[in-house]
């Protein structure tokens, strides 16, 4: 036994450290705008935690940033958001999401700086931020919808053209899979006055909040918007069928409700492939590939055989097993729930003389229930029981 030549035979305890889990954080966004205080960080990214944030806002308020991003980070915060990054403008949006593709630990990107684009500048300029989410394969995107006006009518037709301007300018690398529309902008507090503010920033920060209390396989939706006095435009369920309708992928609205205050009313991403209809599945999968990026890193040059299959099945599968334990994977078992294939059939010789190692990987994410059906069934006596279906 090692370390024990000198003494007699026996069992001995030796105590080996065990190395320590991956943390992967999520919700982190990368919020992208002009910073103008201090100046020493106006042309460099800056990560900000709550207690750098309060001291930005204790000494400036929301004018350390310019145009909607100082309001953005705030909602994002007071909604409970725990550290996020700001990437300056730069000359160009381009600038910056250059910046967005090299930066770490980060799984969310908003925009708050592009909101007062016009029509087709902001179309243009989210389809970029769509494209590098995807590039990257590891961040989601939450979009505002631009400030609109009109009747209730008019402002509805708009936010539908302009998802729809959107959906097209996708086409070319289907990049709705990463990331959501949110529509309507929120008034919010401006000194003693108030002013309207795009969204996605309090979104991020529902989407930090539900993280750390449910998981990141839970929807952001149904969840109340802190920092938010109203909304732009009050939806009703009829007016929001009107802003849903139609084939082309869905806007997730906000909207009021008596005593349970303004809510996020809506989970799906802009993707036109069913199976990536809903946020928290698209999040579920981005998140296991971030996992997988860093665990395995590990392995990198190790020899490709059967030992090597079957530490990284081992690996995997306990990953795995614990987002089923924490509901992330629907199924009664474990074997229900996914399967992880790393063996001498995925890893023939030609792909070994490549250099890789190919796992196959299959999941069953949970999706959300966004229909409950409630029965109400009246007897002849003319009792009525309701049972949801």
């Amino acid at each position: 036994m090692p370390g024990h030549a000198s003494k007699s035979p026996g069992v001995y305890l030796e105590e080996t450290p065990r190395a320590p889990q991956v943390e992967l954080p999520t919700g982190v966004p990368a919020f992208i705008g002009e910073i103008l205080q201090p100046a020493a960080d106006v042309d460099k990214v800056v990560s900000l935690d709550l207690s750098a944030w309060a001291q930005r806002e204790q000494l400036h308020g929301t004018s350390w940033a310019g145009g909607y991003l100082g309001f953005a980070v705030r909602g994002f915060f007071e909604n409970g958001g725990k550290r996020c990054f700001v990437v300056p403008l730069f000359a160009t949006l381009a600038g910056a999401l250059g910046e967005v593709a090299k930066l770490d630990g980060i799984d969310l990107v908003s925009a708050p700086g592009i909101a007062g684009l016009g029509a087709a500048d902001m179309v243009s300029a989210q389809a970029q931020i769509l494209e590098t989410c995807a590039a990257r394969g590891d961040c989601f995107a939450i979009l505002d919808s631009p400030l609109l006006t009109g009747t209730e009518a008019e402002i509805i037709d708009q936010v539908k053209a302009h998802r729809d301007a959107l959906d097209a300018a996708l086409a070319a690398f289907h990049g709705g899979d990463d990331g959501a529309l949110y529509f309507p902008w929120l008034k919010v507090r401006d000194g003693a006055g108030s002013i309207l503010v795009p969204p996605s920033g309090h979104i991020a920060g529902v989407y930090a909040r539900t993280d750390e209390r449910a998981g990141f396989h839970k929807a952001p939706a149904n969840e109340v918007l802190e920092d938010a006095l109203d909304l732009q435009l009050w939806l009703s369920s009829g007016a929001q069928e009107s802003v849903i309708a139609g084939t082309a992928p869905q806007i997730n609205c906000l909207r009021p409700f008596t005593g349970r205050g303004m809510r996020i009313w809506g989970a799906r991403t802009l993707s036109r492939n069913p199976a990536w209809t809903y946020i928290n599945v698209r999040r579920t999968v981005l998140t296991i590939g971030r996992w997988l990026d860093l665990v395995m890193a590990s392995v990198v040059f190790e020899p490709n055989d059967l030992k090597l299959w079957i530490r990284i099945s081992r690996e995997i599968s306990g990953f795995l097993e614990e987002l089923h334990r924490r509901g992330a994977l629907k199924g009664a078992s474990a074997d229900e729930a996914f399967f992880v294939k790393c063996d001498a059939e995925t890893n023939p010789p030609r792909v070994r003389d490549l250099g890789q190692v190919v796992t196959e990987i299959g999941l069953a994410p949970v999706s959300p229930s966004e229909f409950l059906v409630v029965r109400l069934v009246r007897s002849a006596d003319g009792s009525a029981v309701a049972g949801v279906a």
